[in-house]
């Protein structure tokens, strides 16, 4: 079973999650924040798999709890993913780089909710689709210039490949497609990577790709 936790000053919205999230055999929501700093206690307390962040919220943000959430070695399991109105906040590139799994806009499609918190506790996070690409070029855009790649030597040539694949913003199927090799065998590839570079989660590694130099703007095949 898959808790998950609200953090949401809007009590109407977290009502509607809770209904959705709370109808599937598989999810329940094992509790409800109404600002950053409830939801940091509750996290705490509770140690849910995924919150659902939204992004402005009185007493502390959910930037502000985010950070605190994956500053905390304890807590290293729980995933969070942004919540947003509208699909490129200013605040959602400062949110992956400080360890958010992603983020979703808060109108998205009932199946594309629950799909992202099965997907985050599967650590293949990402972002909501049809904005992947456009928001890594922004982000990457935004991004400070390349470190020094050191990080990257100990990948073998294909996880450096696979790496810059998902930087792109592919997914495993696509990946797979690309490179011509299994879904599964892509997933593996990816998940190493991701083990070697001590990235919590395919969001972190599209940031590891661009702040290495691995990858640059304009790549987006």
């Amino acid at each position: 079973m898959i808790r998950v936790l609200l953090a949401d000053d809007q009590s109407l919205v977290r009502a509607g999650f809770k209904a959705l999230l709370d109808a599937q055999p598989d999810i329940e929501v094992g509790g409800e924040a109404a600002d950053g700093e409830e939801a940091l206690r509750k996290v705490r307390e509770l140690r849910p798999d995924v919150v659902l962040m939204d992004i402005r919220m009185p007493v502390l943000d959910g930037l502000a709890a985010t950070r605190h959430i994956t500053d905390d070695t304890d807590l290293k399991d729980v995933k969070v993913v942004m919540l947003t109105t509208f699909e490129l906040d200013e605040y959602v590139f400062e949110a992956i780089r400080s360890g958010a799994s992603g983020f979703l806009v808060k109108d998205t499609e009932p199946e594309e909710l629950l799909r992202a918190v099965r997907a985050v506790v599967e650590g293949d996070a990402l972002l909501s689709p049809g904005v992947t690409r456009r928001l890594i070029a922004e982000f990457a855009a935004r991004s400070k210039e390349p470190a020094v790649a050191d990080a990257l030597a100990e990948l073998t040539e294909r996880e450096r490949e696979v790496m810059a694949l998902v930087g792109i913003g592919l997914s495993n199927d696509e990946i797979a497609r690309r490179l011509v090799v299994s879904p599964l065998t892509a997933k593996t590839h990816v998940s190493r990577t991701m083990v070697k570079l001590g990235a919590r989660d395919r969001a972190q590694l599209v940031v590891l790709a661009y702040e290495s130099g691995l990858v640059r703007p304009g790549w987006l095949g």
